[in-house]
C-alpha cells in the first residue's frame, strides 16, 4: 500500500457548559413542534470521552497526520493547545450564515470537506468511538487509496414488517435519514444498500465528499441546513460511503463485533462487551434511554483501559 496522508476529524460538544446551554435553550424556546429524540440530553452529553478516543488515537494509530476538532466555540479545558497535531476548528468556519445556531451533528457533518488543510485521506468519529488495538492505514483504505466501507448487515424488510405488526416497531429519526441517503442514491445511482452504518471510525475521501455535497445533491444537502436541531428530512453522512460504493471507489466490508462493538450505554457492563468480543473498534453510544447513572459509570471504565495521558493533555 502506497504511503498515505490520513488526518483524523472529530465533532465535539460540552454539554456541560452552561453559556453554551443558555444558548440553546434559548433558541429552543423559539422552535416548537420537536422531536423528543432531537433535542435529548444524549445528543450533548460529555463525559470526557474525547481526552480518552485521543489517548487511543495515540496509543493504536500514531500514524495519523493531523487531528481536528469541530466543536461550537468550545475548547476541551484538559486539551494542550500548544501540540500542532491538533487544531480546533468553530464550526462557523464551515457552516454558512443560515444554518446557524446548529445543534444538529447531522448537518455540520456534511461541511467537514471544507476544514482548511485537511489531508484527501481522513477518518472521521464522533467523541465515542475509540480505537481498541493497533491498527495501519491499510485497516481503513485499499492498497490504491480507495475507503473501505463497513457497514452492518440489516434486516429484510419482509423481517422487518412482520417484527413491526407483532412487536409495535418504530422507526427513529437515525433510521430514516439513513433511509432517505440509502434512497437518493438508488435514484440516481440505481445502487440500493440495504447495510447500515456501523457507527464507529470511517474513512473517506475529501473529493468524494465534495462530488456529492457540491454537486451530485447539492439541492437535496442545501434544502436540509436549515435544520438546527435533527429531522427526519436529514441526509446522514452515509451518503458518502453509499455514492463511494456506487462508483467502485469503495470496498464493502460487513462487520463483526470482533472488528466493530457498538457498546449501549445503558447497558450494564461495558467491559464485558471488550473481554468477550476484543474489538478492534469500539462505541460507547449514548442515547435517550441511558440515564445520568449511566453516564458517571463512562470515566472510570475509559480511565482503566486507557491510564496514560495523551500528548494532547496538558
Amino acid at each position: 500500500m502506497k504511503s498515505l496522508e490520513v488526518d483524523l476529524v472529530y465533532l465535539w460538544v460540552d454539554g456541560n457548559d452552561q453559556e453554551w446551554l443558555a444558548k440553546k435553550k434559548q433558541f429552543l424556546g423559539e422552535t416548537t413542534d420537536l422531536n423528543a429524540e432531537a433535542i435529548t440530553k444524549a445528543r450533548n452529553a460529555d463525559n470526557n470521552e474525547l481526552k480518552y478516543s485521543l489517548r487511543s488515537a495515540e496509543k493504536y494509530a500514531p500514524w495519523i497526520r493531523r487531528i481536528f476538532i469541530v466543536t461550537d466555540g468550545q475548547i476541551p479545558k484538559w486539551l494542550d493547545q500548544q501540540n500542532e497535531k491538533i487544531e480546533i476548528v468553530d464550526i462557523r468556519e464551515l457552516l454558512p450564515p443560515e444554518a446557524l445556531p446548529c445543534y444538529n451533528s447531522v448537518i455540520i457533518e456534511h461541511f467537514l470537506y471544507k476544514i482548511a488543510g485537511l489531508s484527501e485521506h481522513f477518518l472521521y468519529a464522533n467523541d465515542d468511538m475509540f480505537f481498541n488495538a493497533k491498527v495501519d492505514p491499510a485497516f481503513f483504505f485499499t492498497d490504491e487509496g480507495m475507503p473501505i466501507v463497513r457497514l452492518q448487515r440489516a434486516f429484510t424488510n419482509k423481517w422487518i414488517n412482520k417484527c413491526r405488526k407483532r412487536f409495535k416497531l418504530h422507526t427513529n429519526i437515525y433510521r430514516k435519514t439513513i433511509e432517505r441517503a440509502a434512497l437518493l442514491i438508488d435514484e440516481r445511482l440505481g445502487k440500493y444498500y440495504s447495510g447500515t452504518p456501523h457507527h464507529n471510525i470511517d474513512s473517506y475521501l475529501k473529493s468524494d465528499y465534495q462530488r456529492v455535497s457540491d454537486n451530485l445533491f447539492r439541492r437535496e444537502i442545501g434544502s436540509t441546513i436549515t435544520h438546527h436541531f435533527r429531522s427526519v428530512d436529514d441526509i446522514q453522512r452515509i451518503i458518502y460511503l453509499y455514492y463511494a460504493l456506487a462508483v467502485k471507489r469503495g470496498t464493502l466490508r460487513y462487520v463483526t463485533r470482533r472488528e466493530s462493538c457498538r457498546i449501549r450505554l445503558h447497558k450494564p457492563d461495558f467491559m464485558e462487551f471488550i473481554r468477550t468480543y476484543q474489538p478492534v473498534l469500539f462505541c460507547l453510544n449514548d442515547s435517550h434511554h441511558a440515564t445520568d447513572a449511566d453516564r458517571e459509570r463512562v470515566e472510570p471504565f475509559l480511565s482503566t483501559l486507557f491510564p496514560e495521558k495523551s500528548s494532547f493533555e496538558r
